[in-house]
């Protein structure tokens, strides 16, 4: 199961976060018109309290919004036409934006045959930027060890890859992605019980064998709310 999306990422000052929260909700009733959109999501930092015992990389963005669409062609059509950076540049003050292009596919979870839909609310978002020494290298070792393992802990709902594509909105930078990860559980303490598990130290040593790389990887943990689907 995969859909395409197209990922708008705002960093700014932790203060500036209610407004720029409070702009991609008025701002997303425009989005919620975009031709052949399948849903939208709307991520925010989520409340302290979510512990990974390997990883603590602070709040992260001020916001994350994800639009899905169900193929490659509606995505593309929406980017290049779809007035993105103007409407990036009605936003408040002291913001910066990335938006980035993907193919987003679903994997098995727990003993489910099939992959599961993006349902439950709480999502740990990670994401590998570049670059590696091998990237094409270290994208199969991530996904041939991570989500089958990922699928396996406790209380998990959904794993999702996110693998970059080359669309690009005018007047936007993407971010510098090889690779983005995101589990879902229903609540932060069930998140934090399986960051606990024999599972997680699985994964753990899985990241000690990735291939050589040096960009950077970040580990956010969010709270989504769909506005679309």
């Amino acid at each position: 199961m995969a859909d395409w999306v197209f990922e708008i990422v705002c960093a700014g000052e932790a203060g500036r976060g209610k407004a720029a929260r409070d702009w991609a909700y008025t701002g997303g009733r425009s989005w919620a018109g975009l031709p052949d959109l399948r849903t939208f999501d709307l991520y925010a930092p989520a409340p302290d309290g979510a512990h990974d015992p390997f990883n603590n990389d602070g709040a992260g963005p001020l916001f994350m919004a994800i639009l899905a669409f169900s193929t490659r062609d509606a995505l593309e059509a929406v980017v290049e036409t779809a007035p993105l950076a103007s409407a990036l540049a009605c936003a408040p003050g002291g913001l910066a934006f990335t938006c980035s292009s993907f193919e987003r596919r679903f994997y098995p979870v727990g003993r489910e045959a099939k992959p599961t839909p993006l349902r439950a609310r709480f999502s740990y978002v990670v994401r590998y930027h570049k670059p590696a020494q091998d990237e094409a290298a270290f994208i199969r070792n991530y996904v041939d060890t991570h989500p089958p393992t990922l699928g396996q802990l406790p209380g998990i709902r959904a794993v999702m890859c996110y693998f970059p594509q080359d669309i690009v909105a005018p007047g936007v930078q993407p971010a510098d992605y090889m690779i983005g990860n995101e589990v879902v559980f229903d609540s932060v303490e069930a998140f934090n019980a399986a960051m606990q598990s024999p599972v997680r130290q699985e994964l753990r040593r899985h990241f000690g064998e990735f291939p050589p790389f040096t960009g950077r990887n970040t580990h956010y943990p969010m709270n989504r709310t769909r506005l679309v689907g």
